[in-house]
C-alpha cells in the first residue's frame, strides 16, 4: 500500500522494510533508501503532504473515541542506537499532528519502583488510549537489547520476556491497538559523525552523552540482540520494520508511511452530529 498523500515511492515500503523469515541485520545497509528513487527534494514535498493527511487521520480518529466506543489506536514504537533519529521522528513526522491527540512515552533506566515489578508494569501504564496516537521513544525492548547485552538479567529471564512481549502485544492488538514497530537502523560510521557533530557544536552539547562511546564498543553484541529480538518478536500481528537511517530524510518519510499505513487501514471516519444541525443553524441566526 502506499499513502496517498507520498508521490515518490516506487514500491511497497512496508513490504521492504518488514523483518520476515530469513531476515538479515547484517544484510541491511543503512544508506539505503528501500523503494524510494527520488531526490531529497521530493522526499520534502511529499513529507510535506503526508503530514496534512497524517494530522487529518489523527483528528477523525481523536473526535471519533470521544464520541463513540471505537477501541482503535495507533503505537509507534521507536528503537535504535544512539544518535538514529529518534527525536526527529518525534519532531518532524509525530510532531506534524495536533498534540492533544498524542501520548509519548520515552523509557528511560527504570525507578527501584518500577524494578520491583516486571518488566512491562511501567508499558502496560503508558499505552495509548482510543483515539490517540502513542510513541515510545525507546520501549518494552530494552528488557532484552541492553539487559541482554550488559547482563541485567539472568538469559533465562530474557528468554522468558520474548514470550511476555508478544503476549503483551497480541492483546494490545486484539484491544484495537495497531503497533508500528520501527528499528532505525545507523551505522557505526555515520553515529560516529554524529557524535562528532555535537561536539562540535555548543548548542548540541547537551545532547551528547559520554556513555554513548562505551556503548559503541559494545556495538556487535547490540546487532547480535537486534537481531534476536527480531526473530523472536517480529509476529504476524506486530511486525518489526527495519529502516535504514543514514539519510534523516529517508527514515522521516518511511516512518511517516507506515503510521500513515496503520492510520489508512483504521480509515475513521468523521462522527456524525448527535444534534439536528439545521435546528441549531436556525437557533444561531
Amino acid at each position: 500500500m502506499i499513502a496517498k498523500s507520498q508521490k515518490h515511492w516506487t514500491g511497497d515500503v512496508a513490504e521492504l522494510l518488514r523483518v520476515g523469515e530469513g531476515f538479515r541485520l547484517a544484510e541491511v545497509d543503512p544508506g539505503a533508501t528501500p523503494g524510494y528513487g527520488s531526490s531529497k527534494t521530493d522526499a520534502a514535498d511529499d513529507l510535506a503532504a503526508g503530514a496534512e493527511e497524517l494530522s487529518e487521520y489523527q483528528e477523525r480518529l481523536f473526535a471519533r473515541s470521544r464520541t463513540t466506543d471505537a477501541p482503535d489506536s495507533v503505537l509507534l514504537v521507536l528503537q535504535a542506537m544512539d544518535t538514529a533519529g529518534k527525536g526527529g521522528i518525534v519532531r518532524h513526522v509525530v510532531g506534524s499532528v495536533d498534540p492533544q491527540g498524542v501520548s509519548l512515552a520515552a523509557f528511560k533506566k527504570p525507578t527501584a519502583e518500577e524494578l520491583a515489578h516486571d518488566f512491562l508494569w511501567r508499558i502496560e501504564k503508558r499505552v495509548p488510549q482510543p483515539g490517540f496516537i502513542g510513541v515510545f521513544d525507546r520501549s518494552h525492548y530494552e528488557d532484552v537489547l541492553i539487559g541482554r547485552v550488559r547482563s541485567l538479567a539472568p538469559a533465562e529471564e530474557i528468554e522468558r520476556r520474548y514470550g511476555a512481549i508478544n503476549d503483551f502485544e497480541r492483546r494490545l492488538v486484539e484491544g484495537g491497538t495497531r503497533i508500528v514497530k520501527v528499528m532505525l537502523h545507523i551505522s557505526a560510521d555515520e553515529q560516529k559523525a554524529r557524535l562528532v557533530e555535537r561536539l562540535d557544536r555548543p548548542d548540541k552539547h547537551w545532547k551528547y552523552n559520554p556513555g554513548d562511546v562505551d556503548e559503541r564498543v559494545l556495538w556487535p553484541q547490540y546487532m547480535e540482540a537486534y537481531q534476536t529480538a527480531f526473530e523472536r518478536t517480529s509476529t504476524g500481528w506486530a511486525p518489526w520494520y527495519v529502516v535504514p537511517a543514514d539519510r534523516k530524510w529517508y527514515a522521516r518519510l518511511a516512518v511517516q508511511h507506515l503510521l500513515l499505513e496503520a492510520l489508512e487501514d483504521i480509515d475513521p471516519q468523521w462522527p456524525p452530529a448527535d444534534f439536528d444541525v439545521e435546528v441549531e443553524r436556525a437557533r444561531l441566526a
